[in-house]
């Protein structure tokens, strides 16, 4: 192939086009079979040209290695030397054939373009190759189960978040403060909706500003103060004039609770795209989205400190933990489905046992340390308000070490309009959204409207008979 392709280059006259484009005009050339390509077949079963151009030749940097290609360098050895030489090199690739690949990690589309540490971008982290399993065996202390979900990471000896970013964001029921959290237990960003308009007031707060420790810490010797101010490390009002970087929770003197202002409210909510996006009424997430963020941001009358004959109005204070877990832990595909098997009759706790999961999948590990990091509920400050019907909510809070005060009940607002119209005005905890400027704003598709409907009864019917939440049943009071 070599001398046929230098006599045409060499020729008196170059070869005609319809010579170039005869079939088998010049033979190619790379050989037909690469003899050193078969024999390393041969010799080490799986290898393919990948193998043989990244790894098959030694380094240049060790002449005498058996193989090596710059002979130049080598020198003949001493025989009397020769039990001291070095045993043959055995190449091994480094990449392994694409079906080994998807048995160790499970599909390809599953797992992260790059790995990180725990606490990096969320799309960065590893995806594990284990089954499914339900996050409710899941401590912050410890991790027993070897199956874990498709989302968690390997598990760790203690559950870490950090508190990557906070903004302020203003909203139909006031201001509030987005906190995007990473964790060591899974790579979704899960949130905190801080209500505490008072950090945005010139005067002295009288209770403790809840603030993210892990977000006012400081991460790097060489961060700056525009760093700590761009990932949301600030106090006060944020403007062109005010840019004032806030200070580690250990170098900062916060004023103590006073015993007059009540415990924060806090809200365990779970992500609903169907009910908070799309306004579905199969449940009632998205009206609890938005009744939450309104309860918490009511103003607390108490008495006045310099007066206690005299009140005054003090700004709420609370926050929602957001969490990543759709359809109670199971995911929005097998949400759908189990929509599906509601519509053939079933309930949504035998809807979901039917494909396969637990009736409740979620965990709350997460929430807690998040509660911690903003100290809510934890060992030294405040204990919460939980604003739930769930019970096991609740004791998987408090295994968490979270300190509830009280339980606020979460009652639908249907069933309070009806609880109104039958039973009277004196029933305690029950807001009727009857104004008309109330019904025009709100943080959700439902916004303060009110979920309704036979599905919403069945739903919440389920709730309550075959999950233990603590809601009264409004079967005698129907329209």
């Amino acid at each position: 192939a070599d001398l046929a392709l230098l006599d045409m280059l060499t020729a008196p006259a170059p070869p005609s086009p319809a010579d170039l484009k005869k079939k088998h005009a010049y033979k190619r050339r790379d050989a037909d079979l690469d003899p050193l390509l078969l024999a390393a077949a041969a010799s080490y079963g799986h290898v393919t040209r990948n193998h043989y151009a990244h790894d098959f030749f030694p380094a240049v940097g060790d002449p005498r290695a058996e193989g090596a290609y710059d002979w130049t360098k080598w020198q003949p050895e001493d025989p009397s030397a020769r039990h001291e030489r070095r045993p043959r090199l055995k190449y091994v690739s480094r990449q392994a054939p694409r079906s080994q690949r998807a048995k160790q990690e499970g599909k390809e589309n599953d797992s992260a373009g790059s790995t990180g540490g725990p606490l990096q971008r969320a799309d960065n982290l590893p995806l594990p190759s284990s089954k499914p399993s339900s996050p409710n065996a899941a401590s912050s202390s410890s991790a027993t189960s070897t199956a874990a979900p498709a989302s968690l990471l390997p598990p760790s000896a203690e559950l870490e978040v950090k508190c990557m970013a906070r903004t302020r964001v203003p909203t139909p029921h006031g201001p509030v403060f987005l906190h995007l959290y990473h964790n060591s237990r899974d790579n979704k960003e899960h949130l905190a909706i801080v209500v505490d308009p008072a950090q945005l007031q010139d005067t002295r707060p009288l209770a403790p500003p809840i603030r993210s420790r892990s977000l006012d810490a400081v991460w790097s010797d060489s961060e700056t103060e525009m760093d700590r101010i761009t990932r949301g490390a600030y106090v006060g009002r944020l403007s062109q004039k005010s840019q004032i970087p806030s200070r580690p929770a250990d170098q900062r003197h916060d004023p103590p609770a006073l015993d007059t202002i009540p415990s924060p409210l806090v809200r365990i909510h779970s992500e609903c795209f169907t009910g908070e996006t799309i306004g579905s009424m199969r449940c009632d997430c998205g009206e609890q989205l938005d009744e939450a963020i309104r309860q918490i941001s009511q103003p607390i009358t108490i008495p006045s400190p310099s007066d206690s004959s005299r009140s005054i109005t003090i700004p709420g204070r609370g926050a929602v933990i957001y969490l990543r877990q759709e359809g109670r832990g199971i995911g929005l595909l097998s949400k759908i489905r189990a929509y599906n098997l509601q519509d053939l009759g079933h309930d949504t706790v035998t809807a979901n046992l039917m494909l396969g999961h637990q009736a409740d999948e979620r965990g709350y590990a997460i929430a807690g340390a998040i509660l911690r990091d903003l100290g809510l509920g934890a060992d030294g400050s405040e204990g919460i308000r939980l604003l739930t019907n769930n019970p096991d909510k609740m004791q998987a809070l408090e295994k968490e070490g979270i300190r509830i005060v009280e339980r606020v009940p979460m009652v639908p607002r249907s069933w309070q309009r009806r609880q109104h119209s039958k039973l009277g005005a004196d029933l305690v905890g029950v807001h009727v959204h009857d104004a008309e400027e109330e019904r025009e704003k709100g943080v959700t598709m439902i916004g303060t409207g009110e979920v309704y409907g036979e599905d919403l009864d069945k739903y919440l019917r389920t709730k309550v008979l075959r999950m233990g939440h603590m809601l009264p049943l409004l079967s005698d009071l129907s329209e």
